[in-house]
């Protein structure tokens, strides 16, 4: 007799159990778009480089088209659609509403979830290929726009959307400084009167 080629599995998504039978090659994604209807998540180019589909597991950021549906279970899962507290943005989503970090909108999912997990590794203490002291004892390295710039580096955007998505990031985290937030005041006035 065969093995069998699917198996029933259940996923936590965003704080709910969800059962379901998947093919064993079914991916994260997959199960999450085709098969539960959470079309947050995007699928970019479907070999983990463009970040379009980027998820929480166990809050990480994991590209969710490379992770199989059934080695996600038993692990906590956030999509795009968890992140908010009930009708109360997350902070890193309101900072791309207030420091317009889209423009299409088809990567946005992807670079919230991702900016969410890396907020919270750089509280967490890991160091970047830009951190200049990556000893363990050192203080978590001040976040730069190189050092957002670096740890979103897996997240791409088509539109170009890159200077307010660092403006996003560093307003979320509390970093931003004065002069971006004005130079970020003078853009929005200058292409308001264009």
């Amino acid at each position: 007799m065969a093995p069998s080629s699917s198996s029933a599995v259940t996923l936590r998504i965003n704080g709910e159990t969800h059962t379901l039978t998947v093919d064993h090659r079914t991916t994260l994604l997959d199960a999450l778009r085709e098969r539960l209807d959470m079309t947050g998540s995007k699928k970019g180019c479907d070999h983990g480089q463009c970040g379009a589909c980027t998820v929480l597991l166990d809050g990480r950021r994991t590209v969710s088209c490379l992770q199989l549906a059934v080695a996600a279970e038993g692990r906590e899962i956030t999509t795009i659609e968890g992140v908010a507290d009930g009708e109360q943005l997350h902070p890193v989503q309101q900072a791309f509403l207030e420091r317009d970090g889209y423009q299409c909108g088809y990567c946005t999912p992807g670079q919230i979830c991702s900016a969410v997990a890396m907020l919270a590794e750089h509280e967490a203490g890991w160091p970047s290929a830009v951190t200049g002291d990556v000893r363990p004892e050192a203080a978590p390295p001040p976040l730069s726009d190189e050092e957002i710039r670096e740890r979103m580096s897996g997240n791409l955007c088509r539109c170009g959307a890159y200077v307010s998505i660092v403006r996003a990031v560093s307003q979320a985290a509390g970093t931003e400084t004065k002069a971006a937030n004005a130079s970020g005041v003078e853009a929005r006035d200058t292409e308001a009167r264009v």
